[in-house]
């Protein structure tokens, strides 16, 4: 046998590629993601809610066919052929959730599901947050839930490059687009509600409904406490206001910036702006508008911030330079400079109660953070697949975009079940940082674990590479849950 030398002039044997080993999986931690399912009920609170898809009495049900598909996406398969590829992995399939989905049954699957069906898979979904809640500690939960709770709605576009695909259009920036649109639990991370429209679909004209489906998925405990709603600009618009204002629940959502918006700035007085919480150069105020069909406690925020003129673009699609004031906005780039201060402006239509200031801030610093859907955005597309739409089909993508979602939802009700927490905090977290873990941090942490499964005496036997010890213990943290009646 050839000897390779080393650096330190000892030499070493070579090794020789053996035979593969069918005991050996590259994803022994969907162990996780199987146990995760089994104590919150997952599949069956999902073939529960939308009820039978099966053409006979064998077969996959919706709940195993998104539970497959978000399996498969959070082990990092980007495509409906992943399925296959999982499928070939004989040790995995023994510890994955739904063994034995291929892709041509997911998609034929998925063309089976209703419009109702797949609205019913929120009512599902809903149940599975409700157990998770109930396995929390009280104090947890009661943090949680007990307020305030926040919904955000935002939408996303995913690009796709097939011509011939249905269910998308051109959005502005003319790209063929499909576009999700999502209500979610801000504090828990957790989707609520979503559907899938095309690049030319308005969200205003769906979103009260989108949000009354939301409120309805909310637990018992978390419905009955303080709610909110947040949504940016893309929603200004008094429908969605009005259906806040009829389920008695607050909102704040954004306003463009229109002219009525740029007169009411001379009304302010110097005095009227304090400063913004945790945000370096700026301040908050308050202004009497309410625009006509919205509630009559309507109250218009202004938030500006003193920039750089340095820092602003001289192009007038710059989205800084489309903040100024429209009097500075039009004096060409070298003047800016010598008009005195330069702000950028921001306008937030809202119900909550901002009759001090320090209310004003705090109502203002709260509606900053709604990029809480954003990240669920980001986890949904960098770490599952929502980064495209891979079928032909707008059912097989539908079913694409639920199994992202779950796939994010997954990994929110990891963190809420197997965090270290000291009463009504989580003091640790599976993120490098100790906070809550992405998926792509959860894959190579913890999904993405090369391991070998053996029997003996009538057991099966998962060992892994030394230095894996955080599989082992959130399997651990998962198996003192009760198990769902």
């Amino acid at each position: 046998m050839k000897r390779i030398r080393s650096r330190a002039g000892r030499s070493r044997q070579q090794p020789r590629i053996g035979a593969p080993d069918r005991s050996l999986t590259p994803n022994a931690g969907l162990a996780v993601i199987t146990e995760l399912c089994g104590r919150l009920g997952v599949i069956g609170a999902l073939d529960a809610a939308v009820g039978s898809i099966r053409q006979r009495d064998r077969g996959f049900g919706a709940g195993e066919l998104l539970a497959g598909i978000a399996a498969a996406q959070l082990a990092g398969e980007d495509f409906l052929t992943g399925l296959d590829r999982q499928r070939a992995d004989a040790a995995g399939q023994l510890i994955t959730p739904v063994p034995g989905l291929a892709s041509t049954t997911a998609a034929g699957l998925a063309r089976r599901v209703t419009p109702a069906q797949w609205q019913a898979v929120e009512s599902g979904l809903a149940v599975v947050t409700g157990r998770m809640l109930s396995l929390l500690p009280a104090e947890r939960a009661e943090a949680l839930a007990g307020g305030p709770v926040t919904v955000d709605l935002d939408t996303t576009d995913v690009e796709v490059y097939g011509r011939k695909k249905r269910g998308v259009a051109y959005n502005h920036q003319g790209q063929r687009v499909g576009r999700p649109h999502v209500a979610a639990w801000a504090e828990a991370e957790i989707v609520l509600a979503a559907d899938l429209g095309d690049g030319t679909d308005d969200p205003r004209a769906t979103a009260p409904g989108l949000l009354r489906r939301a409120l309805a998925c909310l637990p018992a405990a978390a419905r009955a406490g303080r709610v909110a709603l947040r949504g940016d600009a893309g929603y200004f618009a008094g429908q969605l206001a009005r259906a806040a204002h009829e389920e008695k629940i607050a909102f704040a959502i954004g306003a463009k910036r229109i002219a009525p918006l740029w007169r009411l700035l001379g009304g302010i007085a110097d005095d009227a702006w304090h400063d913004a919480i945790e945000m370096d150069n700026a301040q908050v105020a308050v202004a009497e508008y309410c625009p006509d069909w919205w509630p009559a406690n309507t109250r218009l925020l202004v938030r500006r911030v003193l920039l750089d003129p340095a820092r602003v673009s001289a192009d007038p699609r710059s989205r800084r330079r489309r903040t100024l004031h429209p009097d500075q906005r039009a004096l060409p780039f070298p003047e800016l400079g010598s008009v005195g201060a330069v702000y950028a402006y921001s306008f937030i239509l809202t119900n909550l109660d901002v009759t001090a200031p320090d209310k004003a801030v705090a109502a203002e610093h709260w509606y900053r953070h709604r990029t809480t859907v954003e990240n669920i955005f980001r986890d949904s597309k960098l770490g599952a697949a929502l980064r495209h739409l891979p079928s032909g089909y707008p059912q097989v993508n539908l079913a694409w975009m639920w199994g992202a979602l779950l796939a994010a939802n997954m990994a929110a009700w990891l963190h809420q079940l197997t965090g270290t927490t000291a009463g009504e905090d989580i003091l640790h977290g599976h993120g490098v940082r100790g906070g809550k873990a992405m998926i792509a941090t959860l894959r190579w942490r913890l999904i993405a674990v090369p391991g070998r499964l053996i029997r003996h005496a009538r057991h099966l036997t998962l060992r892994l590479p030394p230095g894996y010890s955080l599989l082992s213990e959130v399997l651990a943290r998962l198996r003192d849950l009760p198990v769902p009646a």
